[in-house]
């Protein structure tokens, strides 16, 4: 199958939305974890802010110790520093060098040299202290590990949300691929995850690199294209469900989410199914981005601004639906790009500032390369 005609507007609008989306999430992330989805609705409201579909107010007197200013309305001038944003480019940064043949050991080797233990938290963090405790010396310059680096995974974090975070370049590189796209992540994701904390990453991964096949460009004022991105959307996710556990959790919350695409509740009652998961889990996150991105298909903005809305891992959330929404070949409305204006921060070794120019030829490089092999 050849690369869709338009991939590279597909790869730039990836990228604006999954920043976009993650911008918009980060200035509420420790505010939703620490204080909860009803204190982060009851400010959105008192500051006029719902239904959400702009970046969010900082309204002085009625914000949380919690909110990020830097990335609220009137004060992002560029895209800050995240870990959703550095995994992007570290996934970029391990397909220019290692192409199809990234195995598990390349992404271990690659956190060592690029990735700060600092950026790094619940099972990655564990995975990593597991590799600096264990590997030899000179693992990262090439010397076998030394020791069983399944260990990594054998953690307390293990099926929760960040192999997930990792997982969306993966698709964006296989277009009409999925079964590379899997192959990919799952290298990614087993060494630091196990379980549904690898098949939410396989999921998105596998999606990804689905929507741009199955989908049309929709028109708003016209049923026709609705329905047709609609349809595009959920024919790719059933793709890629073929590609997880049918047993799964992951797959029973896809199959939830599903159920709730036409209910204006369905995050609150995602949020109820899953009260006692941490907020930082695979399934419910999973569940609340498929939920988003069925529900708005054919409104980033609402898609993203109801996903972060909703509470639990907003950054992350955001990011996901908003790349996971752009592959199907919209536009990303100007006012989610213009604040940050192009720069995007980074805190990888080597890397702390790139243009969306730079990011986007060189994903487009990866992917043709891909393709060629």
């Amino acid at each position: 199958m050849s690369l869709p005609t338009n991939h590279a507007h597909i790869i730039r609008a990836a990228w604006q939305g999954r920043i976009s989306g993650c911008m918009l999430g980060k200035a509420v992330e420790l505010f939703s974890m620490r204080e909860g989805a009803a204190a982060l609705g009851e400010y959105l409201q008192a500051t006029g802010a719902l239904p959400l579909r702009d970046y969010i107010p900082y309204v002085q007197e009625l914000a949380s110790k919690h909110i990020d200013v830097k990335c609220c309305a009137d004060h992002l001038t560029h895209s800050r520093p995240d870990d959703d944003i550095n995994y992007s480019m570290l996934a970029l940064l391990m397909l220019e060098k290692f192409g199809t043949a990234l195995s598990t050991a390349d992404v271990a080797r690659s956190w060592m040299k690029y990735l700060p233990v600092a950026s790094t938290y619940t099972a990655e963090r564990a995975a990593y202290k597991t590799l600096l405790s264990n590997a030899h010396e000179w693992f990262p310059e090439g010397k076998d590990a030394g020791f069983d680096m399944t260990l990594c995974a054998d953690n307390a974090y293990n099926d929760w949300i960040g192999a997930q975070i990792r997982a969306d370049l993966y698709g964006w590189v296989c277009p009409g691929n999925p079964d590379l796209a899997a192959k990919l992540v799952t290298a990614d994701a087993q060494l630091s995850h196990q379980g549904d904390g690898v098949y939410g990453a396989v999921l998105i991964a596998t999606l990804g690199a689905l929507i741009p096949v199955h989908s049309l460009p929709a028109e708003p004022a016209r049923n026709s294209a609705k329905q047709d991105s609609a349809s595009g959307l959920n024919h790719a996710l059933d793709q890629a469900l073929t590609y997880i556990p049918q047993d799964s959790e992951c797959t029973n919350a896809v199959r939830f989410a599903r159920e709730l695409t036409h209910d204006p509740k369905g995050a609150e009652k995602i949020r109820q199914r899953y009260k006692e998961l941490s907020v930082v889990h695979t399934v419910n996150n999973l569940a609340l981005v498929i939920w988003a991105l069925l529900r708005h298909h054919n409104d980033f903005s609402a898609a993203i601004g109801e996903v972060v809305a909703a509470g639990l891992d907003t950054d992350c959330n955001g990011a996901t639906v908003g790349s996971l929404w752009a592959l199907q070949g919209q536009p990303i409305p100007v006012h989610w790009t213009q604040p940050w204006q192009g720069q995007v921060g980074l805190s990888l070794a080597g890397h702390d500032r790139i243009e969306i120019d730079e990011l986007v030829a060189r994903t487009v490089q990866v992917a043709d390369t891909m393709h060629k092999q």
